[in-house]
């Protein structure tokens, strides 16, 4: 079995392919050097290790051998992880956006030795078929074109990044966006809303939890139920498709139909972070279970498959897994999670098997009817085809009765699926990612009073400083894997970690905490802040060279750097009266004004920091001792309440006095404070008026 030099990486997706007969490289000076003493041009391709169409790719041509001589006599190939290096894949991917309108992994660029891409594509088959040109062909002709014009080539890459480099640039001088922008938001997203299946546009559907985080902040603003309506058919309608995992808990990827039916069936840490979060705020405005089950459910899945034992949390899980374990090399989508009527017959008897066949839709033919790739042939995905009411009279049952029987028999199924082939585990840990779930774990530890999630939150934010924050340099860094951490980070990861450590300050209000926020803000305005026009660049000043240096504003599965890194700052402002973070932030909202307002649906995230900006200021002030019953029950009273524009501190006597020793809330709104209240009461009847 060949191996090539990515077999000394500790990226998945990069040892994915060490055995590839193509001769990787990763990505680094070296290989640029090779390029230009060889006069070749590079081949880079971008993907991560739960990719599906990056698996069909290394299938069909980088193992294949006559393809693979092609790449190694005339490229130099590089191969990327985008999730260790989204600085990297940023840059490629807004040319392959750009140049053919479209984009995805795996990601296909050809590039001139000193980095400018001339070409680009995302999944190339083998040969011509389902529209698309053969790779082999792609090669041929650009190897052709490279040793036959040379020059012109080089001339185009520039004149690329020139253009790409005008494209990104963002002027100076505009003034702060008003509430002009969250209503051109609000209508962005109520026109291309499913009001029939929840989610926005057509098929495929993803999640994109930002929208849902905006609307219920614009809901909070405004009393506009439209907008909370939006969301709960959403969440409701995702939690009850095959998009959700309905055994295991966790969300797939996203839906390939309207109605989150067939999911693509990767797991991946983000999108649990988020959507744990918006559960958990719906729960909050609307005090039903059903979406406190749902957050629950991500939860507790993360914990028990996506948690390292000192703590941090993996990346993803892979949507193929093997179909058969004595044939591993055998994978099918959703192989893990799929069921035949026989199966669940036989493991549960038929007399349960009926009642769970009639609750998640399970057929003897197998309940996918539109299946192309023939991968669920008389197989079914589970999803809640009729309610427990449904369920309950079917069977002339009682609701607590089918429930038992419910609960009984997801516990065997589980236990029979815990036995299947795995699918491949990413179990890198992501800096940025981890702040996401840490927020995650925090926010869900105040809402159901759960200490075993604050703990989660904990162990996760000290295994990230112990691991992945270099104090010597005062810097993060983004990726650790089996002891050995890489990659200055970006900043999405100062940003998401920062936001993070807020929240675990305001659920435990250890002040360690906040001033490691701190800390975090303040080296991402050093590295990143373009002081001059606003907003923060991507990636620091100084860094690995490339290409372009990017202002990254779009909010898509992940929100951007920006988004984040704004909230963030805004907090701490109120919190630290920090003036100076104030401005860097209102900075940032002034330069993105315009594609706030021109273009709203493309920044959910950095709308929900605008409206945190423009609503009243509100600074919960908790004083006093925090073991007295007293406290408990303000502080219960506070954290049942969805308050998105509050800062909440605990502050000791120095700070603000507790009143006769006893436990004190202070409520300051609109820069002026009420007077402080000692009884739990008081301050209910504080948080109504000011909800009113």
């Amino acid at each position: 079995m060949p191996t090539n030099r990515l077999a000394q990486e500790k990226s998945p997706y990069l040892l994915q392919h060490a055995h590839n007969p193509v001769d990787w490289r990763p990505w680094g000076d070296d290989a640029f050097e090779v390029a230009t003493r060889e006069n070749k041009p590079v081949f880079l391709s971008v993907g991560y290790s739960t990719c599906h169409w990056c698996h069909v790719m290394e299938r069909e041509s980088f193992e294949n051998e006559e393809i693979a001589a092609i790449l190694n006599r005339y490229f130099v190939p590089i191969k990327v992880d985008r999730e260790e290096r989204p600085d990297v894949d940023r840059v490629y991917m807004l040319f392959v956006q750009a140049t053919t309108g479209s984009g995805g992994w795996p990601m296909s660029v050809w590039l001139t030795p000193d980095r400018k891409p001339f070409f680009g594509g995302t999944y190339f088959p083998p040969d011509n078929r389902y529209g698309r040109p053969g790779f082999k062909a792609v090669l041929e002709r650009l190897a052709r074109a490279w040793m036959e014009d040379r020059a012109r080539i080089q001339q185009s890459g520039s004149a690329v990044i020139e253009q790409l480099r005008r494209h990104n640039e963002i002027s100076a001088g505009h003034a702060m966006p008003d509430r002009k922008a969250l209503d051109a938001g609000f209508y962005a997203f109520r026109r291309s809303f499913d009001g029939r299946l929840g989610g926005f546009g057509s098929a495929p559907k993803f999640p994109r939890p930002s929208v849902l985080q905006f609307l219920l902040r614009y809901y909070v603003e405004s009393k506009n139920e439209e907008a909370l309506e939006m969301v709960l058919v959403t969440l409701r309608e995702m939690a009850k498709g095959g998009m959700n995992d309905q055994l295991g808990g966790g969300f797939h990827r996203y839906s390939v139909d309207e109605r989150w039916f067939v999911p693509h069936f990767e797991k991946m840490l983000y999108d649990q972070a988020q959507l744990a979060v918006t559960y958990t705020e719906a729960f909050k405005i609307t005090r039903d279970g059903q979406y406190a089950a749902v957050a629950r459910d991500v939860l507790d899945y993360i914990l028990r498959d996506m948690t390292h034992p000192e703590g941090g949390f993996y990346s993803a899980e892979d949507a193929d897994s093997a179909t058969d374990p004595e044939h591993p090399e055998e994978k099918g989508e959703g192989a893990f999670y799929i069921w035949s009527h026989a199966e669940i017959e036989a493991l549960l008897g038929e007399g349960d098997a009926a009642i769970v066949s009639f609750r998640f839709g399970i057929r003897e033919e197998g309940n996918v009817d539109e299946d192309p790739q023939g991968e669920f042939t008389g197989r079914n995905i589970l999803y809640q085809a009729h309610t427990l009411e449904e369920t309950a009279a079917r069977f002339e049952s009682d609701v607590d009765e089918i429930r038992a029987i419910l609960k009984a028999a997801a516990e065997k199924l589980l236990a029979a699926r815990a036995k299947r082939p795995r699918p491949h585990l990413d179990d890198k840990i992501l800096t940025g990612w981890n702040g996401m779930m840490i927020s995650g774990f925090a926010k869900a530890a105040q809402a159901f009073d759960e200490p075993h999630y604050l703990e989660a939150a904990r162990r996760a934010a000290s295994f990230i400083r112990a691991r992945l924050f270099d104090s010597a340099r005062g810097v993060l860094l983004r990726r650790w894997r089996d002891g050995e951490p890489l990659v200055d980070a970006f900043l999405d990861d100062y940003g998401f970690l920062a936001l993070a450590m807020i929240d675990l300050y305001e659920t435990a209000f250890d002040s360690a905490d906040l001033t490691f926020a701190i800390t975090l803000v303040e080296k991402a305005i050093e590295l990143f802040e373009d002081r001059e026009k606003g907003a923060f660049f991507s990636t620091a000043a100084g860094a690995e060279s490339l290409v372009l240096r990017l202002k990254d504003d779009y909010d898509g599965a992940e929100p951007s750097g920006n988004s984040a890194i704004v909230l963030a700052l805004l907090h701490l402002a109120r919190m630290m009266d920090r003036d100076d973070f104030r401005r860097s932030a209102e900075k940032t909202l002034e330069a993105f004004s315009t594609r706030l307002y021109e273009a709203p649906s493309a920044a959910p995230a950095l709308l929900c920091a605008l409206s945190f900006q423009l609503s009243r200021p509100v600074e919960i002030v908790l004083a006093g001792p925090s073991d007295q019953p007293a406290f408990a029950a303000m502080l219960s009273s506070l954290r049942r309440r969805f308050l998105p524009n509050a800062v909440v501190l605990h502050a000791s006597d120095h700070e603000m006095p507790a009143i006769g020793g006893a436990p004190t809330a202070y409520l300051c709104e609109n820069f002026a404070c009420k007077l402080p209240v000692t009884e739990p009461q008081e301050f209910e009847n504080m948080l109504n008026q000011m909800e009113t």
